[in-house]
């Protein structure tokens, strides 16, 4: 093969941009993307809201076709992925991309395409739900396991809270337009108490999960990496999805559990900001007092998505516990979020300019 043939299938390769190499944790630009647009959505930014959203649309579709093409001419690849536990909790960033998709629609209006993409949504998370825990732990030839596990196990949280956030937000859209059905309202309450509490739970797991692995085994500055960012964006998801649930109209499984889940949403807000200074300073120990490099890499979406995420939470949560001084900082924290997103994503674009110039 010549070497100008060669070119393009190097650049996706190194990139991966080929359906055999695509990472797991792909849809992370699209997570990120999708909820930087809610923010912007929520400020009251319509412009910068739909760029944002259309973005998110065309990294959904790109990496939804590559995703098709892998299960259909790399199935091998696939399987390999699947039971390797440090990589196949990224397969949730599918379910949480979708939904953030579906939660974007749902503040644009377009109430039955949300619905369509929570129907997508929820079938994701139900394979994956229960189908990842099998491969990768139970069925994981890596011995012993905990030696994989990373943050991106959290993902399986975002992915399980996703599902509440756009159930929660249905249920509260649902009665103003010509869908509205008692019986599809109460469903859709219903799930999102269900999946929040299913995403306490996994956080929880998780979390000990995580805690085996740094007391266990080695875990030096190269382990630390962006995806543990995704600790404090699993919190952060669950603050929106109980604040979304506590604004929709009383049903009997809410008002059971309406005092626990608004007690909860304000404990859980206060210890993920407790966590940003800490994944700060773990930076900081990572990149200057190890000289580990600040290169780009697709993980680092996996950062963006928990800034953005700590914006919204901060915003829905002020909003619906009433106190300003919340919303305040969502509201301002949003612009923290856009920037960093910013500057990943034109570190992406000089990634490619670099890669595609290497000959």
């Amino acid at each position: 093969m010549s070497t100008a043939e060669d070119h393009p299938l190097r650049i996706r390769r190194s990139w991966g941009l080929s359906p055999s190499t695509l990472a797991p944790g792909c849809f992370a630009s699209v997570m990120a993307t999708g909820i930087v647009s809610i923010g912007a959505q929520l400020k009251g930014l319509a412009v910068l809201s739909a760029v944002l959203f259309w973005l998110a649309v065309a990294l959904y579709l790109f990496f939804g076709s590559l995703t098709v093409l892998r299960l259909i001419r790399h199935r091998r690849a696939l399987r390999d992925d699947l039971h390797d536990p440090s990589r196949a909790f990224g397969f949730f960033t599918a379910v949480a991309g979708t939904n953030v998709l579906a939660t974007a629609l749902i503040g644009l209006g377009f109430v039955p395409l949300a619905l369509v993409l929570f129907g997508l949504g929820g079938l994701l998370w139900l394979v994956l739900g229960y189908g990842i825990p099998f491969t990768a732990v139970l069925s994981s030839r890596t011995r012993p396991v905990a030696r994989g596990v990373n943050g991106t196990w959290f993902v399986w949280v975002v992915g399980a809270q996703s599902v509440a956030v756009v159930s929660s937000s249905l249920a509260i859209a649902v009665p103003r337009t010509s869908l509205a059905s008692p019986g599809l309202v109460e469903a859709l309450a219903l799930t999102a108490v269900v999946m929040w509490a299913v995403g306490i739970g996994l956080y929880v797991a998780c979390a000990l999960f995580v805690g085996m692995r740094v007391l266990l085994h080695r875990f030096g500055p190269e382990n630390l990496d962006a995806p543990y960012w995704v600790t404090m964006g699993a919190l952060a998801i669950t603050i929106v999805a109980g604040s979304r649930i506590l604004e929709m109209g009383s049903t009997p499984m809410l008002d059971a559990t309406r005092q626990l889940i608004g007690g909860s949403s304000a404990l859980l807000w206060a210890f993920a900001t407790w966590l940003i200074p800490v994944f700060v300073l773990a930076g900081g120990w990572r990149h200057f007092a190890h000289r580990v490099p600040m290169n780009y890499s697709a993980g680092l979406w996996s950062m963006v998505f928990p800034l953005g995420m700590y914006a919204v939470a901060s915003m829905y949560l002020g909003r619906s516990d009433r106190v300003p001084a919340i919303e305040w900082i969502g509201q301002h924290w949003f612009w923290v979020g856009f920037v960093v997103w910013a500057i990943v994503f034109a570190a992406m674009l000089w990634s490619f300019v670099r890669t595609v110039r290497r000959r």
